[in-house]
């Protein structure tokens, strides 16, 4: 990331400083935080270095327009970047923008998603070992997204319900998935293992785990709780970037989708399939199973029944499920 002082003038850090306690406040992740900093620095960057109160809706148009026009990047990057400088104006300098002008909006492209069929997960799960395997049986098996897979506690793993309670999803909501009997095993020992490297945090002092929200304050002693504790730790104790605190996080998003990656290689697997396309097979094959869509929908926490409909799409063989005509000579 920009070092805040070199990249934005003079006033910058402490207009930085303020955006950052602004979204920790509101409790967005460190992702959100990391993004919404880096598009504040290049927009900045991009008027000359002026401070964001002397530039007003028409400079923040010229931006977005710019990253459609010049840059070409995708509709959902450009919408980041709107909502980062939003945030910026409505939350840290008190000011609405109101109309924006017509900005040049990046194109959506209608994308159907890629699934696997059946073999293929099979075949793709059979190139992973360990906590990679768990990881991607559990994304299939319950329909989880990367992150909401790694942030999984002791906790949220139910097995006498069978189910997982996946906290703080996409929109802040919580939901509640199925835990597939294909995983019961691998899980329970996975959890067995946490529960012997939290055994030796606490012998060495050194039980701390990041709590969400204030409950660090209205629980002290819950961060060195096993019921706390990441489901897929991280091998080493890091340093966090928000409190400095030393602590066990969970497994680094990069080691599963590398992982995932080069096991789709390994089966011969042709498709751009990633971390994301076990999740859109889930709800696929959930489909072709004959589950209602309404069910699906609660399963994958969409708001938003058109969201789910796409899979309805993925189902359709062919030209919308016809015959080609040539196939009946």
């Amino acid at each position: 990331m920009p070092n805040d002082t070199a990249t934005a003038g003079a006033q910058a850090p402490r207009l930085l400083t303020q955006l950052r306690q602004r979204i920790r406040a509101r409790h967005y992740s460190i992702r959100t935080e990391e993004a919404y900093v880096r598009w504040v620095v290049r927009y900045v960057r991009f008027h000359g270095n002026r401070h964001p109160a002397e530039l007003d809706a028409a400079h923040v148009n010229a931006f977005l327009s710019h990253l459609a026009n010049a840059e070409n990047v995708a509709a959902s990057t450009q919408n980041q970047a709107t909502a980062a400088i939003i945030f910026l104006y409505e939350e840290i300098l008190a000011r609405r923008l109101g109309d924006l002008g017509n900005v040049v909006r990046a194109k959506t492209p209608i994308k159907l998603p890629v699934v696997l069929t059946r073999n293929e997960v099979q075949s793709l799960l059979g190139q992973l070992r360990g906590d990679q395997r768990l990881a991607a049986l559990l994304m299939y098996g319950a329909g989880l997204r990367i992150i909401e897979c790694l942030r999984l506690r002791v906790k949220d793993v139910d097995f006498s319900y069978r189910q997982i309670t996946v906290r703080d999803g996409k929109g802040q909501k919580d939901r509640i998935t199925m835990l597939p009997r294909a995983a019961e095993a691998d899980l329970r020992d996975k959890i067995a293992q946490v529960k012997r490297i939290h055994a030796l945090d606490v012998e060495q002092k050194q039980a701390n785990v990041y709590l969400p929200y204030a409950l660090a304050k209205k629980y002290p002693n819950a961060a060195r709780e096993l019921a706390w504790q990441y489901v897929f730790p991280s091998p080493d104790l890091s340093v966090d970037p928000r409190t400095g605190f030393l602590r066990r996080h969970h497994l680094h998003h990069a080691t599963i989708q590398n992982a995932v990656k080069s096991a789709r290689r390994r089966a011969g697997i042709d498709k751009q399939a990633t971390c994301h396309t076990l999740r859109h097979s889930f709800a696929t094959h959930l489909l072709e199973s004959g589950y209602d869509i309404r069910t699906i929908q609660e399963l994958l926490g969409h708001v938003s029944i058109e969201t789910t409909m796409v899979y309805t799409h993925v189902l359709n063989k062919g030209g919308r499920g016809v015959a080609s005509p040539a196939d009946m000579l």
